[in-house]
């Protein structure tokens, strides 16, 4: 399965960005679909998560700035990422879980920085 991210790329703190994530269509919309980031130097964590239902979940430092959707006739999960901090800088990956598997797409880099 192949996931394709995209949306990544500079922007100045306090500033916006959406990225991207389509997946295959034979199961996406049975799949929880997540959004990881990996810091320099620094593990892969969880971000945020949407599962079939539509119910979300959040990394408590994304709470209230980032917000994940998903659009099963596209195959596509989203996140929009608002009031960008420094810290956010990372490459960010979706991931697709369904039937006790998981799949990870290729990265795409967010640099938050003036």
């Amino acid at each position: 399965v192949q996931l394709q991210a995209s949306g990544g790329g500079l922007v100045e703190p306090g500033g916006s960005l959406t990225l991207s994530c389509t997946g295959a269509e034979s199961f996406f919309s049975k799949s929880a679909m997540s959004w990881y980031r990996q810091a320099p130097g620094k593990q892969r964590d969880l971000v945020a998560i949407i599962n079939s239902d539509g119910t979300t979940n959040y990394e408590d430092s994304v709470k209230g700035r980032f917000t994940i959707s998903r659009d099963n006739a596209k195959s596509t999960v989203y996140l929009q990422m608002n009031s960008l901090r420094p810290e956010d800088t990372a490459v960010y990956y979706c991931k697709a879980t369904f039937a006790g598997l998981n799949w990870l797409g290729q990265g795409t880099l967010v640099t938050v920085s003036s």
